[in-house]
């Protein structure tokens, strides 16, 4: 008989070959996705350029097509479409065209490497005759039924009418049956198209939850900073009750030695990105939730109030990177009272993949919401005993 472990279990825990990680709620090209069938590709085309003047103000959208002209004329011996360096055998072209950028790859288009070429998109629109996504708006244009792409309406949350159609066929009905009403407006009401969208985004935008971050060594303090008392109890108690207001719950980072330390009903969250300071404290929450939107406030602000928290929050840009104020010494966004989007937990991994692990980098080089603060003093961060001292008698004499 074979006492080999790895055979059966191991110290009393089944064997797993890899780490049971959440993944990102992603579909096969981006968070928000909404694939367009049910017409010629030409006429799914116009109207994505009709949508876009009205989208873009407020969210940065990309497309997804095919070009099979291009296919076609390289399966004749044409170029079929590529430059002459990527006719050359360059594997990647990438060309600085002023007002926008642009990269040309031969690189295998997979589920995995579509999501990385989109991530900086907010919205990503496709043409459904060619690719699918997690949910769709359909056309119903008798030029192109969808009887024979039914396994594609997954999740349908808009019908289109073109002229002349005002019932869905027979087949569509059956299909539908336990989905029950689905929205459904004029294709040429490009305005009311635009606004649906605009509205299904932000019911689709992820939920807010805090993060207290108090895991730092706090070697300046020369004493934990998240145990100071400036407002009648401990410094990381006060920012998690303050972060309770806005956000559906709150998390206290910290390190591993600090769990059985933290005052009763706060929540731990364990470092799981070590020795990163604020970075890994972040990347940590990220790991448990990447479907969440998180809130981070470090324990040296005492100054940070609810309005200020509430002004963060009202002014959120869920379709940028994040929603940070300006800091009051510069014009540098502060990374540790900001509400970081699902899409900035890839963003600060390649960070550190560059071997960076300062937030506030990853802040200045994204698409974040800048706002100014309402009270800029209460940005002040207090990291000496001589400035913790100062903060108590200014705050208690406020009291």
């Amino acid at each position: 008989m074979s006492t080999n472990p790895t055979s059966a279990t191991l110290a009393g825990k089944p064997r797993t070959k890899h780490a049971a990680l959440a993944r990102p709620a992603i579909g096969e090209f981006g968070r928000h996705e909404l694939a367009i069938l049910g017409a010629p590709c030409g006429k799914i085309k116009d109207l994505v350029t009709r949508l876009l003047p009205l989208l873009t103000p407020a969210l940065s959208v990309g497309y997804v097509d095919a070009d099979h002209a291009a296919g076609d004329d390289a399966a004749d011996g044409g170029a079929g479409g590529a430059s002459p360096i990527m006719q050359a055998g360059a594997s990647a072209e990438l060309t600085d065209k002023i007002t926008f950028r642009r990269v040309d790859q031969r690189r295998e288009l997979n589920g995995f490497s579509q999501k990385e070429l989109l991530t900086h998109q907010s919205l990503v629109l496709v043409n459904g005759n060619h690719f699918r996504a997690k949910q769709q708006i359909i056309i119903l244009d008798p030029a192109k039924p969808l009887e024979k792409k039914l396994d594609r309406l997954t999740d349908v949350q808009l019908i289109l009418l073109p002229e002349g159609v005002r019932e869905l066929p027979a087949y569509l009905l059956t299909h539908f049956a336990e989905k029950g009403q689905i929205p459904t407006l004029l294709l040429d009401d490009t305005q009311a198209i635009a606004e649906f969208i605009g509205e299904w985004w932000q019911l689709h935008r992820p939920p807010l939850r805090g993060l207290v971050l108090a895991g730092g060594q706090s070697q300046r303090m020369q004493t934990d900073k998240g145990r100071l008392n400036y407002h009648g109890l401990e410094q990381r108690e006060y920012a998690a009750r303050l972060l309770a207001t806005v956000c559906t719950d709150v998390l206290v980072s910290c390190r591993p030695d600090q769990v059985a330390d933290l005052p009763a009903g706060l929540q731990p969250l364990p470092d799981r990105f070590l020795e990163l300071g604020p970075m890994g404290g972040i990347l940590s929450a990220f790991q448990l939730d990447p479907n969440a939107a998180w809130l981070v406030v470090a324990c040296d602000l005492p100054f940070v109030s609810e309005a200020t928290l509430q002004h963060l929050v009202q002014n959120r840009n869920a379709a940028k990177v994040a929603t940070a104020f300006q800091s009051s010494e510069n014009e540098f966004p502060e990374p540790l009272i900001t509400i970081w989007e699902p899409r900035s937990y890839g963003t600060l991994l390649r960070f550190l993949g560059l071997g960076y692990s300062c937030p506030r980098k990853a802040l200045i080089n994204s698409d974040i919401e800048l706002l100014a603060a309402p009270a800029p003093g209460e940005l002040r961060n207090v990291n000496t005993p001589e400035e913790a001292a100062t903060a108590r008698q200014e705050l208690g004499a406020k009291s």
